[in-house]
């Protein structure tokens, strides 16, 4: 069973990630940090594969696996996001969980969970206590979900959806 647990956000990864950005990219294959500037690779560069930040990391972009405690990524993340809180400065394709909070500035295709969680746009799913967007394509299920422009209504308790 733990096998299994270790392995999902691999598989995950790597199926959610879209072809083009596992060709293109240019990261490097892991960072391991305390927070910037002690982690290996620095701030203006990204990662394509594992990043563990101890405390803070803070990256260019991230495809792959990202742990830490609080997690930035100035660009985009393709994959999957685990940690306390995280901020990704872009999109997000895959999978971003965090014990507290969950935030985008850009569109989040896939599923989004935390205490609290806030996209631009979302496609797919968000789970938590409280899920804010401005527009959505999927399922907000938690206490209040706030969906600002198309949503079954603007705020609603238990689910709120949009499809377009």
């Amino acid at each position: 069973m733990r096998r299994v647990a270790l392995f999902l956000p691999l598989l995950a990864t790597l199926l959610l990630a879209p072809a083009s950005a596992r060709a293109e990219s240019q990261g490097k294959p892991i960072s391991l940090g305390v927070f910037p500037p002690v982690q290996i690779v620095p701030v203006s560069e990204g990662i394509s594969g594992f990043r563990f930040s101890l405390i803070y990391g803070d990256n260019a972009f991230v495809n792959g696996f990202d742990l830490g405690l609080v997690n930035r990524v100035n660009g985009e993340l393709t994959g999957v996001q685990w940690g306390l809180v995280s901020v990704v400065k872009g999109d997000v394709h895959g999978w971003q969980a965090n014990w507290a909070v969950s935030l985008t500035d850009g569109a989040v295709t896939g599923l989004q969970m935390g205490i609290y969680n806030q996209a631009k746009h979302v496609k797919g799913v968000q789970l938590g206590l409280v899920n804010n967007t401005v527009t959505m394509e999927g399922i907000q299920i938690g206490l209040i979900n706030i969906i600002q422009k198309g949503g079954m209504l603007p705020v609603f308790p238990i689910f709120n959806f949009s499809f377009k």
